[in-house]
């Protein structure tokens, strides 16, 4: 037994290797032009990406963040405003409604999904209600069916939050490209990630594109005439040439995460306390995560710990849980469950099987 950790939750170490002289050469053309800001590369991932995706435009960002709240700012939402989301996610999501001086309001998730639960948000809707903002969790599309007719109904704007979820559809249409305004993040991690920082807004808006991006270079459409206060939310050229290096392999790399998801289920449906996820059209797994019952999801991380695998609890509080939120939400029972009992264990692109059986055993072993 051992406590250095021999699977980490990821290891971008066998990916780089495979893909090093192509990103080298795409940073050295970088280089040789010496276009940092905005430069070839930029413009050439926002097309392809587009491209890819489906959708009309692609506007490159600093980071998946800003493209939450420049996706806001666009539909003009801000302070008296309310956006309904889910209090199941990374403080992100939240915080960029904050930011705008809008109100976050949460729904309760779908024990099954993680995901907001669509049957939730009409009782949610207030007349100061302008949004929805659903997450993609994990990597799993949420029902964007049910969430466009309620949307439709009351009239309500659709930002998708697709951090986790590039190249995840919904009925095969990719997240991010259903509502009105779609964002993306590349940091590393990412299914698509780039070597820092870096996001994306996705949207077929004409009039919500051309404000994204005024907004992301200080509120200007033309240099040194700023027409509002905007932001400095440009995506690095040496990123976009390592995203357009990367952008080819996504579908394969997304498929493999299903087999390793598949290979997972196969070891650990019939575990007593463990719930697998399902394998649902267009889950792309940016995280395998299960949920173990009865209290014993933090003995577990140490059992695996000590046997150096690396995993991680996404999340352990709540959105409304959080410091800055605390006490002005009440609880929501199946989010307040699902973070004691969410497990992400080690996932990738290029997991072997002698990995997926050893932390499958692992889990089993200590279980058992």
């Amino acid at each position: 037994m051992t406590t250095q950790t021999q699977i980490p939750i990821l290891d971008l170490s066998p990916e780089i290797a495979e893909l090093r002289p192509e990103i080298l050469a795409a940073i050295g053309r970088v280089l040789d032009r010496t276009d940092f800001i905005m430069g070839e590369d930029v413009h050439a991932f926002e097309q392809e990406v587009a491209t890819y995706l489906g959708v009309k435009h692609a506007i490159g960002v600093n980071s998946g963040t800003d493209a939450l709240v420049i996706a806001l700012r666009a539909l003009n939402i801000g302070p008296g405003d309310e956006v309904i989301t889910t209090p199941f996610t990374f403080f992100a999501t939240a915080e960029s409604i904050s930011m705008v001086g809008a109100t976050p309001v949460f729904v309760d998730i779908d024990p099954t999904t993680m995901n907001i639960d669509p049957d939730l948000i009409e009782a949610a809707i207030t007349p100061r209600t302008r949004a929805i903002m659903p997450v993609h969790l994990y990597g799993n599309p949420t029902d964007m069916t049910r969430i466009q007719a309620v949307a439709q109904q009351h009239g309500l704007r659709v930002i998708e939050d697709c951090a986790q979820s590039f190249g995840a559809r919904w009925n095969g249409q990719h997240t991010g490209t259903i509502g009105d305004i779609g964002a993306y993040s590349f940091f590393p991690s990412k299914n698509l990630g780039a070597y820092g920082d870096g996001g994306l807004i996705a949207t077929n808006d004409d009039t919500l594109a051309d404000t994204a991006r005024m907004l992301r270079v200080h509120g200007s459409r033309k240099k040194y005439h700023n027409e509002t206060v905007g932001y400095n939310s440009r995506l690095d050229t040496i990123q976009a040439a390592i995203l357009r290096v990367k952008l080819p392999h996504i579908e394969r790399w997304n498929t493999h995460r299903r087999a390793v998801a598949q290979a997972y289920n196969d070891a650990l449906q019939n575990v007593p306390g463990i719930v697998t996820p399902t394998i649902t059209d267009g889950h792309v797994f940016h995280q395998y995560t299960i949920r173990v019952q009865n209290g014993r999801r933090d003995a577990l991380q140490q059992h695996l710990a000590a046997h150096g695998i690396g995993t991680m609890v996404y999340y352990p509080i709540p959105q409304d849980q959080l410091p800055i939120y605390k006490g002005q939400y009440p609880t929501y029972p199946h989010s307040a469950q699902a973070a004691q009992e969410a497990l992400s264990l080690p996932m990738g692109h290029v997991m072997d099987t002698t990995l997926i059986d050893h932390v499958s055993r692992s889990v089993q072993n200590y279980v058992r």
